[in-house]
């Protein structure tokens, strides 16, 4: 079974089966090469049961041709046929013909499984990182910008399992600054698992540069019936975490709203929900989230 980073990704690779399939059955031999999608209505009559990308376009409101699907296929000839069909890549070998290589969902990828932090640290001693404990377990509640836990790709929501071979599930936010505190300055090692209360949504801009969705505050408040936002599953009263992996919390809306508008078409957001987010963030000022926390877009 497929899986599909948008539903905008899903409907195009169904159209281009449909036509495959229609091509396959229709003509009797083929050469091998790049797949040129039948239009509706040429050919035989029944050609004009399968849409043709043009159509699809218009429907989910997306400035959308074939041609710009097609550089974003990864086209194979299989064993048994000479019709090329697409093949899934990138992340999570995803199928992605409208997607396709865009940085950003790889720079927003929640990885599953743990992974292992080696830090040091710096001439003040510090490593830039501020924990905080949530239902017995300790949580990342601040990256500082430049920081030793920055530089090694530590995010804000990451859980930390491990420092230096104790586990932390039970302790308190003070045990686990302590931990940090009193350990080695050359290493200190962390086990960690990526961010296990955000989720990542992709999302199209429509051909006016949107994608559908109204936010305050961080906080996103309503959505636009049949954008792309809401096709793709995004919900009211969850906090916009990171913009195509670059994080945006203690932004303030201009800002956010100046990295949405110079974006690529394909956009993928991180999104926490209010209450677990309001709890993250409790006690901290929004002076030093938007002056401390690192907002510096993540290598990959």
């Amino acid at each position: 079974m497929s899986l599909y980073p948008s539903l905008e990704d899903l409907k195009v690779d169904k159209v281009i089966k449909a036509q495959s399939q229609f091509v396959q059955t229709t003509t009797p031999a083929l050469t091998q090469g790049p797949y040129q999608p039948v239009a509706a209505g040429l050919g035989t009559p029944g050609s004009s049961l399968y849409p043709n990308l043009q159509e699809l376009g218009e429907y989910m409101g997306l400035n959308l041709n074939s041609d710009e699907v097609q550089k974003n296929l990864a086209l194979v000839p299989m064993a048994d046929s000479q019709v090329a069909v697409p093949v899934g890549a990138g992340v999570a070998g995803m199928v992605r013909p409208v997607t396709g290589t865009d940085i950003g969902i790889r720079r927003a990828e929640i990885r599953q499984g743990l992974r292992e932090i080696i830090l040091c640290k710096d001439q003040d001693g510090k490593v830039g990182l501020r924990l905080r404990e949530i239902d017995n377990g300790i949580f990342i509640q601040l990256v500082q910008a430049n920081s030793p836990a920055a530089l090694a790709g530590l995010r804000f929501g990451d859980q930390v399992l491990q420092i230096n071979g104790q586990n932390c599930a039970g302790w308190s936010t003070d045990k686990a600054h302590k931990a940090l505190k009193t350990a080695a300055e050359q290493r200190i090692e962390l086990i960690v698992r990526d961010r296990p209360f955000q989720r990542t949504i992709t999302m199209h801009k429509d051909s006016s540069g949107h994608v559908g969705f109204i936010y305050k505050s961080g906080r996103i408040t309503s959505l636009v019936k049949d954008g792309s936002a809401a096709r793709n599953g995004m919900l009211t009263d969850h906090y916009i975490c990171e913009i195509n992996g670059q994080n945006v919390i203690g932004l303030k809306d201009t800002q956010i709203k100046d990295i949405l508008t110079t974006s690529p078409t394909t956009m993928t957001i991180t999104i926490m929900p209010k209450f677990i987010y309001e709890h993250m963030l409790k006690k901290m000022s929004g002076g030093l989230l938007r002056s401390a926390m690192d907002h510096s877009v993540p290598e990959v």
